[in-house]
């Protein structure tokens, strides 16, 4: 059976905790999925319509999260770091059942979720994973803010720079290739603010559950946190994390180039709505066989369907 199948995990990930803007405390269960499902939230604590598939046109709000909703206005929010993981780990399907509005943030980063995922391991199906091929180079900009994805032969590659008035973010920028980097640093990279901006956040009804237990504080030129960073390129490898999970939301496996400055959630929605809103722009196709190199190929140790 090949490892170019669908895939989901091979048990259930059970998981709870606070979430980073509405403070409210979650119970998280993702479930293994059958072929084709793709990636679906079902809120459980809301009767009737409360399935909300995880796709770029259901985002309904970008500020500081990823925010999907559903026909009946039943959402989930920050589903971002959750997505990555799985985009990274190469689980194409699954059911994530939650009790409340937003997805517990856990340490800010996504290395709880991609050490669960490890943990249960995947299973293999006898259908095989489609891949998205851009075709056609589009970009957004919104004022300094710019975005571009663009052909690519076999990999997924993310070109990412970040601009803070900070002396010790500063200008920070980092390339990673999706399907063939270690993305350790990415995953382990915490979400982040600067310390002047917290009561602005308040203000905003936002960051109610954020602490320095699930965020990077910085205040001038020192990080808040006791332990420090944990990479050298934490901010923008966070960035380069929310990007990945926000791509995921194409609902599969991109092979093409994405350039971005300054970019964030927003911008990379409006991408992907620029993308598929001309069928010349993009081919989407089954891997059969061994149609593409094995960099596409995720690395997680797999049990086939029995």
């Amino acid at each position: 059976m090949s490892i170019l199948n669908q895939k989901t995990i091979r048990s259930t990930i059970v998981f709870d905790g606070v979430s980073l803007h509405k403070g409210k405390e979650a119970k998280v269960k993702i479930l293994p999925a059958k072929p084709n499902t793709g990636i679906v939230f079902k809120r459980v604590d809301v009767k009737g319509d409360n399935l909300i598939h995880a796709n770029f046109h259901n985002v309904t709000d970008a500020t500081l999260c990823t925010t999907l909703s559903n026909n009946s206005g039943v959402s989930i929010s920050t589903v971002e770091h959750l997505m990555a993981a799985l985009y990274g780990c190469g689980v194409d399907n699954a059911v994530i059942e939650i009790n409340n509005d937003e997805v517990p943030i856990k340490d800010g980063s996504s290395k709880f979720f991609v050490e669960a995922i490890k943990k249960v391991g995947l299973d293999i199906s006898n259908l095989p994973i489609k891949i998205i091929k851009i075709l056609e180079k589009i970009e957004v900009t919104d004022g300094e803010k710019r975005i571009t994805i663009e052909p690519s032969k076999t990999s997924l590659e993310i070109d990412f720079e970040i601009k803070f008035n900070n002396p010790l973010i500063g200008t920070q920028r980092n390339v990673i290739n999706v399907y063939e980097n270690d993305l350790s640093d990415i995953y382990n990279s915490r979400t982040f603010c600067l310390f002047q901006d917290i009561e602005k956040l308040k203000k905003m009804n936002l960051a109610k559950g954020g602490s320095l237990d699930n965020a990077i504080v910085v205040k001038e030129n020192k990080v808040l946190n006791k332990e420090g960073l944990r990479n050298e390129k934490e901010f923008v490898n966070h960035k380069i994390l929310d990007c990945m999970g926000d791509l995921y939301l194409s609902g599969h496996k991109i092979v093409g180039k994405i350039v971005c400055t300054q970019g964030g959630h927003k911008l990379t929605n409006q991408l992907l709505r620029k993308l598929f809103s001309e069928n010349h722009n993009f081919s989407i196709f089954e891997l059969k066989e061994k149609s593409v190199p094995h960099s596409i190929i995720n690395k997680i140790p797999l049990k086939s369907i029995a």
